[in-house]
């Protein structure tokens, strides 16, 4: 009798409909991912759609003059169909996708030898490396937000795309990524002094180029 119940269950339940990947959680789009030989279709559709502008916003503000953004944008998704499998906490995938972001950003730099006269940032800076007093945007302001708050955004993307190399990646690792200092330093190949360093200089020229809207002016 037990027998014919749970047989009769099973059949019941294979022919449940499955649920459609755009009802997933971000969690469960992961696991479905993993879960076969390789990615399932839809489910990774979908994790690429919900993902896609993280992608672009974190190659955008790491090499804002390239104009072959759109490949790179291409190849992290190749990589993380590839290595899916490999992440061990899905919860954590989107930090996971910025890591191969950068990463591909880095082995890109590195083949265009782009900086072929690099800046000495060794040096002890008499300034505290403190934090400032507003954060950089990740998301694109909203409409119901006042034309002060958008120029400030605007203004600051446009401050960040101004900086030298090696302080504009710095401070995106750090303000947009949310990377910890030691984790920069492994990642750039820098000693921990200097990541230090050049984040307190990206500082100081962002809060110099944009004092008069965090002084309220406009």
């Amino acid at each position: 009798m037990n027998q014919s119940v749970s047989a009769s269950w099973s059949s019941i339940r294979a022919i449940d409909p499955p649920v459609s990947a755009e009802k997933l959680s971000n969690v469960d789009l992961v696991l479905q991912c993993q879960a076969g030989h390789r990615p399932e279709k839809a489910a990774f559709a979908e994790l690429l759609r919900r993902y896609q502008p993280h992608v672009e916003r974190v190659l955008y503000h790491l090499a804002p003059d390239w104009q072959d953004r759109s490949d790179l944008v291409q190849e992290v998704w190749i990589r993380v169909y590839r290595n899916i499998k490999r992440l061990q906490e899905p919860i954590k995938f989107r930090g996971w996708l910025s890591r191969i972001a950068t990463n591909l950003f880095y082995d890109e730099l590195r083949k265009r030898k782009r900086n072929k006269h690099p800046l000495s940032l060794d040096a002890r800076l008499a300034v505290e490396d403190g934090e400032m007093d507003w954060e950089i945007a990740s998301e694109t302001p909203g409409p119901d937000e006042d034309l002060t708050t958008r120029e400030f955004y605007d203004q600051l993307r446009s401050a960040i795309a101004d900086l030298p190399e090696v302080f504009r990646t710095t401070i995106v690792l750090r303000e947009i990524q949310g990377m910890a200092y030691e984790e920069i330093a492994e990642l750039t190949g820098v000693s921990l002094g200097t990541v230090k360093s050049r984040i307190a200089r990206a500082r100081l020229r962002l809060q110099s180029q944009l004092q008069r809207y965090l002084d309220g002016n406009s």
